[in-house]
């Protein structure tokens, strides 16, 4: 399955029209940067573009609440930062809620709020 047929899959099982389908997944693709990659098979992206592609596939249905287990952990700086603006956007536009787990502090500051969790224990 190709990277814009991973996408648009999502959309295709929720019902909505293939043509929706794969015009959601160009747009997800394109802002993350993967858009030219679209063609490709998973075997032929390195790790942060196929790590792009599982983030457009998450965000295709356009969830009430996106939860992100080491988001930016593959990508550069420049490319973490720009991968966590479209959850954001997303959370703003779609009154959406984020919860991420991340050791990448460089992203901290796309966050209302920050727990920090220590040997075990919740700190706010």
């Amino acid at each position: 399955m190709t990277s814009i047929e991973n996408v648009a899959v999502v959309l295709d099982l929720a019902g909505q029209h293939p043509a929706a389908g794969r015009a959601r997944a160009h747009e997800l693709l394109d802002y993350l940067e993967v858009g030219q990659r679209g063609h490709a098979f998973p075997a032929q992206l390195c790790g942060g573009a196929a790590q792009r592609v599982a983030i457009a596939r998450a965000l295709a249905n356009r969830p009430r609440i996106i939860l992100a287990d080491e988001p930016t952990a593959a990508l550069d700086s420049e490319r973490a930062r720009m991968v966590m603006d479209l959850p954001a956007k997303v959370a703003l536009d779609q009154r959406a809620a984020i919860l991420a787990v991340t050791h990448d502090e460089k992203v901290f500051d796309r966050f209302d709020r920050i727990f920090h969790l220590r040997d075990g224990h919740l700190e706010s």
